[in-house]
């Protein structure tokens, strides 16, 4: 599952480091991995209310 922000990292560091500038290719690195961050986040929430509603389910039978 890749995001925006992973995207659009990957395509500042491609470009940055495609004209020799070292700061858009650190740019675009730190995007990704705010990208990756943001994802990780993501799939710790889903799993979290998975598990509340796999608990709920056990209780309501």
């Amino acid at each position: 599952m890749t995001n925006f922000d992973q995207i659009k990292g990957k395509a500042k560091e491609n470009a940055g480091e495609a004209v020799n500038d070292d700061e858009m290719a650190a740019r675009g690195r730190m995007e990704r991995a705010k990208g990756k961050g943001k994802e990780a986040v993501g799939k710790a929430k889903d799993k979290a209310k998975k598990a509340a509603d796999d608990t709920r389910g056990r209780f309501a039978e």
